[in-house]
């Protein structure tokens, strides 16, 4: 009998050799994946090959792309996923937004003040991604690693661990798959521009205003999404 394991197809053991690698942080530059010419050369195999890897590390959610913009990797997962599973099965808007509003101004003030020059120039191309409304899918990955960076630039483990528990409950909990009926393209834009106001109070060092900004910003998300969630009530939707 052949015990021994099924082999990798050679694009399978490339993703899991960059996944490793991009979880490290080894290749990244600033968050960002080297381009597929670089990759290939680093790893010693056709660009094909690497754009089938990384076809697969997009799917699975280690990286995001936006055209034009480059490739960067997305936000780890929580260590607790299993637990925030189950509580996110109980948890609704209203409760993730009341938790969003105590946490997320405080990481804003805190990143003003701790951010270095290449966070901050990540946080700006981060931003600009999400003026781009063409792609709803990138558009949602781009808001989350933006989010997340201000998190991380906040330098608080306890906090980062806090947001990230925030972020998987989002992610799992059964309404967030249709958070993207509730945003309008009017809506997407303004959301975009106090991405920038945010970004721009970050760069100065200006704690108050990022606070204030991610404040704003947060009541726009919840007053959308709580005034849609009235009016598929209403419509017994």
């Amino acid at each position: 009998m052949d015990n021994s394991r099924p082999r990798l197809r050679p694009e399978d053991a490339l993703a899991e050799a960059l996944r490793v690698a991009i979880r490290d942080g080894a290749l990244l530059d600033n968050g960002r994946v080297p381009p597929e010419r670089a990759l290939a050369e680093h790893f010693g195999v056709s660009r094909a090959r690497v754009r089938l890897a990384l076809g697969q590390l997009q799917e699975d959610g280690t990286i995001f792309r936006r055209h034009g913009k480059g490739t960067f990797a997305a936000p780890p997962p929580a260590n607790n996923v299993d637990s925030l599973r189950l509580l996110a099965r109980q948890v609704t808007p209203r409760d993730v937004m009341e938790v969003r509003l105590e946490v997320e101004p405080a990481l804003a003030a805190l990143a003003a003040e701790r951010a270095q020059p290449h966070e901050v120039d990540l946080l700006g191309q981060l931003m600009r991604a999400t003026l781009d409304l063409t792609d709803m899918d990138a558009y949602e990955a781009a808001d989350d690693m933006f989010h997340y960076k201000i998190a991380e630039t906040a330098r608080n483990p306890l906090f980062l661990t806090v947001y990230e528990s925030i972020r998987s409950v989002r992610r799992e909990a059964a309404w967030t798959a249709q958070r993207r009926d509730s945003y309008s393209p009017r809506t997407l834009h303004l959301l975009g521009e106090q991405h920038k106001t945010l970004a721009d109070a970050v760069s100065r060092r200006d704690s108050r205003a990022a606070a204030a900004a991610m404040e704003q910003h947060l009541l726009t998300v919840s007053n959308t999404l709580l005034r849609d969630r009235v009016r598929k009530i209403e419509l017994n939707i």
